[in-house]
């Protein structure tokens, strides 16, 4: 037997940081040694795959045992969010939902829970169309009234090549070829990703004035 605890957050560190310690505390009183933490932070609009449920699937078996903080956290909708639970104790898996105090298993599966998780699932779906809805009403607004939305024009974003910048400059320099740059110099990124990086930042015009 193995216990999975499942962390599903946005970008923000400090909500990977607030579920993981509900879980340990969680763990701590119920006398659990969780095995492995499965951690993503990405949306709920997500595939199911970059929320790494398929890889939760493959790793759970007959016996193990699942935390989560709340069923929000396992799926983008109610019918995606029963399915998932009711695959995982078709599997023999028992899953604690930590904020609802529900433990759902093959041996708990009364109408009562079955109704309890249809409602909780749903009413997560409801907040996220509320939530959506708040923030284009917002947006429509600001709109109205003339703010201009978006980064401003020009904004260059962070890069993932950025840290390799003056690197990346020198080898334009000694004319290495984009892709030989991506693959035998960097070791990440692609040559489409790298050449556009090199238009917004200018870097060939300044190699070249170099």
């Amino acid at each position: 037997m193995k216990t999975i605890a499942y962390i599903r957050a946005s970008t923000m560190a400090q909500d990977v940081k607030n579920q993981r310690h509900e879980i340990l505390e969680f763990a701590h009183r119920e006398g659990i040694k969780i095995d492995a933490f499965i951690e993503v932070t990405s949306s709920s609009r997500q595939s199911s795959r970059q929320r790494r449920i398929e890889e939760l699937q493959e790793q759970l078996q007959l016996g193990d045992r699942l935390l989560v903080t709340e069923l929000s956290r396992l799926g983008r909708s109610t019918g995606e969010v029963i399915l998932l639970i009711n695959q995982l104790i078709a599997y023999g898996v028992t899953v604690f939902i930590i904020k609802q105090k529900l433990r759902l298993g093959e041996d708990l599966q009364d109408m009562t829970s079955k109704i309890m998780v249809t409602f909780l699932a749903l009413f997560a779906e409801i907040e996220r169309d509320f939530i959506s809805i708040r923030t284009k009403e917002a947006l429509a607004t600001r709109k109205a009234q003339g703010v201009t939305l978006g980064k401003p024009k020009g904004t260059i974003q962070s890069s993932m090549y950025d840290k390799d910048r003056e690197r990346i400059q020198e080898l334009l320099l000694l004319g290495i070829p984009q892709t030989r740059i991506v693959e035998g110099h960097l070791g990440y990124g692609t040559p489409k990703s790298l050449s556009y990086y090199i238009r917004t930042r200018e870097l060939r015009k300044k190699a070249n004035k170099s």
